[in-house]
């Protein structure tokens, strides 16, 4: 595999493009809006100057990078001659149906279709095309270029030839492949999201704030990053959305999202997208102080 494309030119997207075209691959970077590719671009440019600045890569390695990535607003035509497709597109199960029915037209038989859902089913989405033994989960961490982790799912259907292509293709990638089944939230955020969503109780039922929650979670626990924060991070709407899936797969109510987070949804305090979730925050950086609605 040489020729990949990238549907979607979010946070995700551009990092995912970024791995592949740093590794040496072409990559198609695909998305409706003209704006967020130029974004992407921009985006993924600013990071590798932050590599030649700490001097991981040089000059040169950034120019190869870049030029190895090339942008399309037609899927038909991004997608027409590669040999994978890695969806890193909204994580609505809709949007992704449709995406992997036309992809299943438009690219070649032979084209191994992978999804980066962090919770929705991988059997679901390979059910909409006619191959479903070469449809795959590849769950990328945020930010992509940095971290190791790659959960490779399996589809109820996945075939073991696809799964071994894909976990020796992220070895090569630098990544760590973690092969799993396809069960709601996989292992990561099946695991994740009831602690974050925990965090959350614990400050809507007035345990403690919201600083105090993340402290005790770095300090005692030995977290990078306190859940709270890590939730502004990923988005309070993909919490919830993942929680949601959970709470439907299993049926099983400790999965349910505490009223808070769903009313904070609702009110559009998403985290660092919409600029104050848990915190305040102002070009993705965390200020120093927690939002106004929990003084």
């Amino acid at each position: 595999m040489k020729n990949i494309a990238v549907i979607g030119a979010g946070t995700m997207g551009n990092g995912i493009a970024h791995t592949f075209a740093q590794s040496g691959f072409n990559v198609n970077l695909i998305d409706i809006s003209q704006a967020s590719l130029d974004r992407a671009i921009a985006t993924i440019s600013k990071n590798l100057d932050r590599m030649v600045a700490k001097e991981k890569i040089t000059e040169s390695d950034k120019n190869t990078t870049l030029g190895n990535i090339t942008t399309f607003t037609d899927m038909d035509k991004g997608v027409a001659n590669v040999d994978l497709v890695v969806e890193a597109a909204t994580e609505n199960v809709d949007l992704k149906l449709n995406i992997f029915k036309s992809l299943d037209t438009a690219t070649k038989p032979e084209v191994i279709l992978a999804s980066n859902t962090s919770s929705i089913s991988i059997t679901k989405i390979a059910a909409a095309t006619s191959r479903p033994d070469k449809v795959i989960g590849m769950h990328f961490m945020n930010p992509v270029p940095i971290m190791k982790l790659v959960e490779i799912i399996r589809g109820y259907s996945t075939s073991d030839e696809v799964t071994n292509n894909i976990m020796e293709l992220s070895k090569k990638l630098g990544k760590v492949p973690v092969e799993v089944n396809d069960y709601p939230g996989f292992v990561a955020n099946r695991i994740l999201m009831p602690m974050i969503n925990e965090a959350i109780i614990t400050l809507y039922e007035g345990v403690a704030g919201v600083e105090e929650i993340d402290t005790v979670m770095k300090l005692g626990m030995a977290h990078p990053m306190g859940p709270l924060q890590l939730a502004d991070f990923i988005g309070l709407d993909v919490c919830l959305s993942i929680l949601n899936v959970l709470y439907e797969g299993f049926g099983n109510p400790k999965y349910a999202p505490c009223p808070l987070l769903v009313n904070m949804v609702t009110a559009g305090k998403l985290g660092v997208k919409s600029g104050e979730g848990f915190y305040s925050w102002t070009h993705g950086t965390k200020d120093l102080i927690v939002s106004p609605q929990f003084k």
